[in-house]
């Protein structure tokens, strides 16, 4: 497992900017990046020359304000955006927590969905077969399982997500936030829960505000601030040390 980035640049254009007032072009500077006057239109750039050597069992922070980028970059990384400018290159298979409820459909009862974003995640019918009776016990949605979706609470939505996406084994994981769900007592078993699924990432790549947080899970931290990296910290020196332990005539990644 290997994600590359190099010189990686994102820029989005902004059509009809000329006509917006100057609070509609605050507002929208206010979405992060940097605002660029073009002849035609404005364009945002989101990311600028981000450069990122990740390997297998690294635990990443992607640590700045709203606004900094850190979205951008786990889409980018998850293929959801395609780079304006550099390259990008992932060596094992993605799994995205950007939004949890992507694949799902309201009309669907909660088996169905299960299915549904089973296949979403790249699992096969007999894996998400294996997989649903854990899934169902852990959602604790009971009876409303052959539900559709629809009649639901907010609530009961997140959990029945959380339990399908935490049920596989990631090997690259890309999250937008720590996940919290449900009420104290779903809380303490959801949290135990996610740890473990987090544990089992061959790579994780987590977008937070919460510096102390990203302390406790991660080893390396990156710092965004309008598109650009700032400062990173724990890669220097570990990097380094590998380096010098690899055999004169060995593979180098």
């Amino acid at each position: 497992m290997h994600i590359q980035l190099n010189s990686v640049s994102v820029r989005f254009p902004v059509y009809d900017s000329k006509q917006r007032s100057i609070k509609q072009t605050l507002l929208g500077a206010a979405t992060g990046g940097t605002l660029v006057q073009g002849n035609r239109y404005a364009e945002v750039d989101a990311l600028k020359n981000i450069s990122l050597d990740i390997r297998e069992g690294d635990r990443v922070a992607l640590l700045g304000h709203n606004g900094a980028g850190k979205t951008t970059l786990l889409r980018v990384i998850a293929g959801v955006y395609a780079p304006t400018a550099g390259t990008v290159s992932v060596q094992g298979h993605t799994t995205s927590l950007l939004d949890a409820q992507l694949g799902m459909d309201p009309d669907a009862t909660g088996l169905e969905n299960i299915y549904l974003r089973g296949l979403f995640l790249g699992l096969k019918g007999k894996q998400i077969k294996e997989l649903t009776d854990d899934i169902v016990a852990f959602s604790e949605l009971g009876e409303f399982i052959e539900m559709p979706v629809r009649t639901y609470s907010s609530g009961m939505v997140l959990r029945l997500a959380f339990s399908i996406s935490t049920s596989v084994s990631p090997e690259i994981l890309v999250m937008d936030e720590w996940l919290s769900v449900g009420d104290d007592e779903f809380k303490k078993k959801a949290e135990k829960r996610l740890r473990d699924y987090v544990n089992r990432a061959g790579i994780l790549v987590l977008s937070t505000h919460d510096d102390e947080h990203a302390k406790a899970i991660t080893s390396r931290t990156v710092y965004l601030e309008h598109g650009e990296i700032k400062s990173r910290n724990g890669w220097e020196a570990d990097r380094a040390a590998a380096s010098q332990t690899l055999p004169e005539h060995g593979l180098h990644s």
